[in-house]
């Protein structure tokens, strides 16, 4: 075997796949095909591991359940929770999770997740 080695193996291929034109062809479209494989692949491991999580790192497991308040507060908006009521969590985002106060008409409302932790018994996961 001479010193040309790679140069002649690829010289080899091109030749049975019908030339450089083609042969480029068939390695872009392979590259392709890989790299978007790839990318789905990664983008449904990515889904799955972030599906039930926000980005507190609190498991958002907590959507449509519903907690009770233990303490009386007033969280920053001047939104008034009392010992014994009830919300729902809706949706989040981030640290702000939408709630729902059951019986309350002028629903939803957007809270930090820390206030709800320091009023009522979300850390127990309902």
């Amino acid at each position: 075997m001479s010193n040309l080695g790679f140069y002649q193996k690829i010289t080899s291929i091109s030749k049975k796949v019908g030339g450089p034109k083609v042969l480029l062809g068939i390695t872009a479209m392979a590259g392709f095909i890989i790299g978007r494989s790839g990318e789905a692949g990664i983008k449904k491991i990515i889904k799955g591991i972030t599906r039930n999580r926000n980005s507190t790192g609190v498991g958002f497991n907590y959507k449509d359940m519903v907690f009770t308040v233990t303490k009386n507060r007033k969280d920053s908006s001047g939104l008034i929770f009392s010992i014994g009521e009830q919300y729902r969590i809706l949706e989040c985002d981030g640290d702000a999770y939408l709630i729902e106060k059951l019986g309350d008409t002028n629903n939803p409302y957007f809270i930090s997740i820390d206030f709800l932790k320091t009023i009522s018994d979300i850390n127990k996961g309902g």
